[in-house]
């Protein structure tokens, strides 16, 4: 299993469905993304979780990744205007239902997700 069991200090807020988090589903089940962590409520706690790293969501170059759903030049990072998805060892940015990883001059395709 790609996640981690590490719990979320001090998390007051309930996620669940109509919390106003994008909700995502990996693995079977349901991780809610909030300031650039994913959220799993296990029950009377809150446990961070990573997308993991596989078939469905890889972590290559894709160079020649033409994504019309943002317009060229626009770079991502902290404040672009995409919520942040903890992918592997490292940030993508949720687009379009689909990861997006700033590389070089270009963004690579890490793939798509399921969002609610």
């Amino acid at each position: 299993m790609s996640h981690h069991h590490h719990t979320h200090d001090e998390h007051a807020h309930r996620h669940g469905e109509g919390c106003g988090h994008t909700a995502i589903s990996h693995e079977g089940h349901t991780d809610y993304l909030h300031d650039g962590h994913l959220h799993h409520v296990h029950g009377d706690h809150t446990d961070e979780h990573v997308l993991g790293v596989g078939e469905a969501n890889r972590a290559e170059c894709t160079p020649s990744h033409a994504c019309g759903a943002h317009e060229k030049g626009h770079t991502h990072g902290p404040g672009c205007g995409h919520e942040e998805v903890p992918h592997g060892d490292h940030t993508d940015y949720l687009v379009a239902g689909h990861l997006h990883h700033p590389h070089a001059n270009h963004c690579d395709d890490h793939g798509g997700v399921q969002t609610k």
